[in-house]
């Protein structure tokens, strides 16, 4: 019978009377100027205490409670008590570790053929551990030589393959620019009530209006905030900005953050000068955004966001060069007030409804998809930030084609919100006020209801649930504002679906041979690297490790380039990072957008009672291939089910 008992110096085993303290165990073995025949004294002793260390390892019932609260404690002392005995075993006698494995729990008959063994000459035997110490470490250098050596044959292996694209590449799936693709699955024929943004959702805007933005704005800031007459020579720059961006209004860094909010290599800038590695960890204590800076930074999520990154860039990066002394965050708090005053004063209403043609991007699509939703006995609901004139005027541009409706189209909604002031419509507590269209007022009486035709301004989410008795799960909400539009109502239990028009062009970039060849190199060099790093290194490293190391990483940095270059020259893809991991931009896609799509129209393929599933291959995003380095094999391709919903 074996019992452990906790005592003040540790733990002891009692063992027909005899009491064995393991701190003494090992003091007396480090003492010992032979150690054997405490080897052999220990080694039974401590046989039926591994056996029971092994059970305490495997956590069974047999043991009390109390012996668990020194579980680490415990498993440590066994593990430093087994390599002290091998060790000292070992260097004092010369013999391997498995002599000391086997002769566990043999009987005294192998104990007398050990103690033998120990009475041989030491200095013969030492003088042979000594010989096969430098035998062993010169083995160990030939095979460190040759895993290299196999490694970098491997790498020439692979560049080779580089030179010819793989025709498996050239046979992967391509996704669907047009396509639905679903990040929860989504039954349409449970929406009763589809609802709908006005800006960048029903209606799409030519690139000119992000210069008419920055231009507008831009002179708000020297008229209004006294800033340099020279600011008015800055042009927008339509190729600098992608969606998605984080701006540190606090240190004025402008950034692109991963899935984690660690900053992307390449991805920071201040002003338009790009920030090198070593100042981002210098000024965040490493390439991850912590807790302490979240607060600072302002997510950048629409396409309005565009025309208002490149302006406060620019004005930094002129700040910079004309040596004038600046606060970061008043930069940013005079350039925001200046894109609000460009929106909220009705400017830049005026000037796009004085040249719609322009500015609007007519779709019949849209059109086409609102009657048939009517038809199939749909409820309609519009609710946007803009004002009721600009929201009309804009309607009546896409419907002109069709000179009955034009006049007619808020018959297709049963409810129309103007300025609802999202995302607070979703958390407030304000009331709605009838709109009158004629005298361009508002109302003093009590809304109770929403009548056919009428407008509607202001509002709260719990009064218009109230109101139309419509449940969260059966209505379905499309916005492009991942923050404004899609965050409170994918909290308050609605349904969520995304517009976002960079969608489309980013297909068919990852659809292309060249995009896909780039990418499969890259992990390739990717997964080299991993082995290399797993390599058995000497120390220094001999010319031939670097060399290696070198080319590896050259590689992969020309391939994540390639990549990039094929997106955005500064920042590269919105949805994905350099390395091919899912940008931030698309974790806030898939947190708040249960399904998301590249334009409106694109429902128009779906049937309305179509049922829309998660791929079950998907990681993050579902509109992305991944590509393994097995495609560079002559496998034949896997079978892949496209990422687009169908019914």
């Amino acid at each position: 019978m074996i019992r452990l008992r906790r005592s003040r110096i540790g733990w002891r085993r009692r063992m027909n009377g005899n009491k064995i303290r393991i701190p003494s165990l090992v003091r007396r073995l480090r003492s010992s100027s032979s150690g054997y025949l405490h080897y052999v004294r220990a080694r039974d002793q401590c046989q039926p205490l591994a056996s029971l260390l092994s059970l305490h390892y495997r956590r069974t019932q047999c043991l009390e409670r109390n012996i668990f609260g020194a579980w680490n404690r415990q498993l440590d002392m066994s593990r430093r008590l087994h390599a002290l005995l091998v060790s000292h075993y070992r260097l004092s006698d010369g013999i391997a570790s498995s002599s000391y494995s086997e002769g566990m729990g043999k009987n005294s008959q192998s104990n007398n053929k050990l103690l033998s063994e120990k009475r041989r000459p030491r200095t013969a035997q030492h003088h042979a551990t000594i010989v096969d110490s430098k035998e062993h470490k010169l083995n160990k250098h030939h095979h460190d030589q040759d895993s290299t050596s196999k490694l970098k044959a491997e790498f020439e292996t692979a560049r080779l393959c580089f030179e010819n694209m793989p025709s498996t590449l050239k046979d992967l799936p391509k996704m669907d620019p047009n396509g639905i693709y679903a990040n929860h699955n989504l039954r349409l024929d449970g929406i009763r009530v589809y609802g709908f943004d006005y800006d960048y959702t029903l209606a799409h805007y030519t690139p000119d209006l992000q210069t008419l933005i920055y231009d507008l704005a831009k002179e708000h800031l020297v008229k209004e905030h006294r800033y340099p007459e020279s600011c008015l020579q800055f042009e927008y720059n339509s190729d600098f900005p992608i969606r998605g961006l984080y701006y540190d209004k606090k240190k004025g860094y402008l950034l692109k953050l991963d899935f984690f909010h660690s900053v992307e290599p390449g991805g920071c800038y201040f002003g338009r000068r790009k920030v090198e590695q070593e100042e981002i960890e210098a000024v965040y204590g490493g390439k991850r955004i912590s807790a302490e800076h979240m607060p600072n930074l302002v997510a950048l999520m629409d396409l309005f966001c565009l025309s208002e990154v490149c302006l406060i860039s620019d004005v930094i990066h002129h700040f910079v060069d004309t040596k004038i002394d600046f606060d970061a965050s008043y930069v940013y708090e005079d350039v925001k007030k200046s894109i609000d005053f460009v929106h909220r004063s009705g400017l830049l209403h005026r000037r796009i409804l004085e040249e719609p043609a322009k500015y609007l991007v007519k779709s019949q699509g849209v059109v086409r998809l609102l009657r048939s939703l009517k038809d199939y006995g749909k409820r309609l609901f519009l609710l946007t930030n803009s004002p009721f004139p600009f929201v009309d005027g804009g309607m009546r541009f896409m419907f002109e084609d069709d000179s009955a409706s034009a006049e007619k189209w808020r018959d297709l909604f049963d409810v129309v919100i103007a300025l609802a002031d999202k995302p607070n419509f979703y958390t407030s507590e304000r009331p709605f006020r009838h709109y009158d269209t004629e005298k361009d007022v508002l109302a003093f009486s009590k809304v109770d209801s929403f009548e056919k035709h009428s407008v509607y301004y202001h509002g709260c989410l719990k009064q218009f649930l109230e109101i139309t008795e419509w449940k969260g799960p059966e209505v379905l909400y499309f916005g492009d504002h991942l923050y404004s539009d899609l965050r409170g109502p994918a909290k308050a239990g609605w349904r969520t679906a995304a517009i976002i028009r960079e969608l489309e062009r980013e297909i068919r970039t990852q659809n292309e041979d060249a995009y896909r060849f780039h990418q499969a190199k890259y992990h390739i060099m990717q997964e080299l690297l991993g082995k290399y790093h797993g390599l058995p290194m000497t120390n220094p490293q001999d010319d031939e490790q670097k060399e290696l190391l070198l080319s590896l990483r050259n590689a992969r940095r020309e391939a994540r380039l390639a990549m990039k270059l094929m997106f955005n020259k500064n920042f590269g893809s919105t949805f994905l990072t350099d390395t091919g991991k899912e940008s931030a931009f698309s974790y806030n896609v898939q947190r708040y957008a249960d399904v998301y799509t590249s334009k409106l129209e694109n429902f128009l393929q779906l049937p309305v009672e179509a049922w829309l599933y998660t791929p079950f291959d998907v990681k993050i995003l579902p509109h992305h291939v991944k590509v393994s380095p097995k495609d560079f094999s002559g496998s034949p391709p896997r079978t892949r089910r496209p990422s687009s919903a169908s019914s």
